[in-house]
């Protein structure tokens, strides 16, 4: 019986409350880092057997700081490069089971990036509410579509999340592996809306706190959630 595991990063050093940082590379704040290592301590109780970060630094200090919890070491898995949309090919891939207990592949890959914001990378939050209304700002924000000027709605990092989760993660979990996916926001919000069958409308409701955790069983084709504030059992056939 898998386990599927989702995380929002710590808090980064660009404090999520006041900027949109998108695909702004920083590390985490101190918060953060408390905040990855109290989600460490919640996992104890999971032998996690492989997991998957984004390309941004982020995520992967709070997928490191997570391993350390279990006294693990992740060996990065390098993939190609395939078209948008669809995941590469990989080049190597190997299961706990050839590495040793103490080391876990770990895959960084960018179709879980968190959206890309266009005109608003990096921009403080309040002066954006001032140049295009609170209003606007929350609906680019949380609905499915449409995104911010020049950068992806929810919809785009759907279009590039699920399928590679579809492809390279499911699989794994089907396989009765514990799997860890270290995300953003936005692509925590396109697998959960995936995964729970989440109404284009009902989605603006989805949100994640940094540090939140979202932990699914895999059980008779069907991905319950066990800490459930959302859908506590999934009714698609995965």
């Amino acid at each position: 019986m898998g386990h599927l595991i989702l995380v929002r990063h710590g808090e980064p050093g660009l404090k999520p409350e006041e900027r949109l940082a998108g695909w702004v590379d920083i590390s985490l704040s101190r918060k953060g880092i408390e905040e990855a290592l109290q989600c460490a301590a919640e996992l104890e109780k999971f032998e996690l057997d492989l997991a998957f970060a984004s390309n941004l630094v982020r995520t992967q200090e709070t997928l490191f700081l997570i391993l350390s919890g279990q006294k693990k070491t992740g060996v990065v898995v390098h993939e190609s490069t395939g078209k948008k949309g669809n995941p590469g090919k990989t080049d190597w891939y190997s299961y706990p089971e050839k590495l040793g207990k103490k080391l876990i592949p770990i895959y960084f890959t960018p179709y879980l990036n968190e959206r890309y914001y266009g005109k608003l990378q990096g921009r403080k939050k309040q002066k954006m509410e001032e140049k295009y209304g609170a209003e606007k700002l929350a609906s680019w924000r949380w609905n499915f579509q449409p995104g911010p000027p020049e950068g992806e709605s929810l919809k785009v990092v759907y279009e590039r999340a699920v399928p590679y989760f579809k492809e390279k993660i499911l699989p794994a979990v089907k396989a009765g592996k514990n799997v860890l996916i270290c995300a953003h926001q936005g692509s925590l919000r396109a697998l959960v809306k995936y995964i729970e069958e989440i109404s284009d409308e009902d989605i603006k409701e989805v949100k994640f706190s940094t540090g939140e955790l979202a932990i699914y069983r895999y059980s008779e084709g069907k991905l319950i959630r066990e800490n459930a504030e959302m859908s506590s059992e999934i009714k698609r056939n995965l």
